[in-house]
């Protein structure tokens, strides 16, 4: 008679899945992986009672059990082949990975399966909902900001608009992207003192709704059955388009007298050519008309007389810093 016991079957070590959710994305709306898994684990745990997710995972009939283990206890929980799904909370569970990884590491213990499965996720631009949130709370608690007008907040569009000029020019590249935020910043604050006007209220998602709306009429080459092949055809169908929106009786109508001097003669010689007007300048003699006529030719040329006036402005002070023998 054998009386050798047979070779005890290895204990399956289990498998601990990391469910991560965006609180961008409304809760509830979860990916089908996900929802495999939350239905399919022995155990659910979640260590932040509040999660946004809890109430819609138990209406779907999935017991939570609110509890944060140690590595060592979840790795203990998966022993016999069970599956852990740990819902995260938004800091990512990040004493719990590390725990499970110092684990993994030692080599003395036989450690389950780890997945991180995303059940939600962020879609481009949806940082954007961060912003209005936070602008929402400094409009509300900020002593400063709370105070702010259209008015008030107008030289710093100016200011963050040139500074962003700069940042493109310099080519620096996180400037640009600092100084893109500040241009975005002035976008949302706008849109959030527009929402409490008590005659015409409108907010950042009206703002986007209308250019979105604007961007599509104006391109047909791209969201309808209009041709262009090349950028001219490009800015003939947007010249034309916002001539009939805008019902413009002259190609100077729109153009904001009041920017910078070159960019004023720059745009109305743009508008000239584009329509093909014979329009001769002023014979009037004057430093002004004199920059006119430079303007005019930069123009013609495909040069921005602005940048161009910058570029040797900032040669002028290179070389006015070697004059007083201090670096550039």
């Amino acid at each position: 008679m054998n009386t050798t016991s047979p070779e005890a079957a290895p204990v399956a070590p289990g498998r601990i899945v990391l469910l991560t959710t965006s609180h961008r994305v409304a809760p509830g709306l979860l990916s089908w992986p996900a929802w495999q898994a939350l239905h399919s684990a022995d155990s659910v745990l979640c260590s932040d009672g509040a999660h946004p997710q809890l109430p819609y995972l138990r209406e779907a009939g999935i017991r939570v059990t609110e509890a944060a283990p140690t590595a060592e206890a979840l790795v203990d929980t998966c022993a016999g082949g069970r599956t852990v799904v740990v819902v995260a909370t938004g800091e990512g569970e990040p004493a719990l990975t590390d725990g499970l990884a110092r684990l993994a590491g030692s080599g003395r213990v036989s450690m389950p399966e780890l997945e991180l499965l995303p059940a939600s996720y962020d879609l481009p631009g949806a940082r954007l909902l961060d912003l209005v949130q936070v602008m929402d709370r400094i409009r509300a608690e900020c002593p400063w900001s709370s105070q702010q007008t259209h008015k008030g907040l107008a030289k710093y569009g100016i200011e963050e608009a040139y500074e962003l000029v700069e940042a493109i020019e310099e080519g620096d590249r996180d400037e640009l992207r600092e100084e893109l935020g500040d241009v975005l910043l002035q976008v949302v604050f706008h849109a959030r003192i527009a929402e409490e006007d008590p005659e015409a209220p409108f907010s950042l998602d009206d703002v986007a709704g209308t250019i979105v709306a604007k961007l599509i009429h104006r391109h047909p080459h791209v969201f309808g059955d209009a041709t262009a092949t090349t950028p001219e055809e490009v800015k003939e169908h947007w010249l034309r388009t916002k001539a009939t929106e805008k019902r413009r009786e002259s190609v100077t109508d729109g153009i904001p007298l009041g920017q910078p001097g070159l960019a004023l003669a720059a745009k109305l010689a743009s508008r000239v050519r584009t329509a093909g007007l014979d329009v001769p300048l002023p014979r009037t003699e004057g430093v002004g008309y004199e920059l006119l006529a430079l303007a005019v030719r930069a123009e013609a040329e495909g040069v921005d007389p602005e940048a161009a006036l910058r570029a040797a402005g900032r040669a002028y002070r290179d070389a006015v810093r070697a004059a007083e023998g201090l670096e550039g």
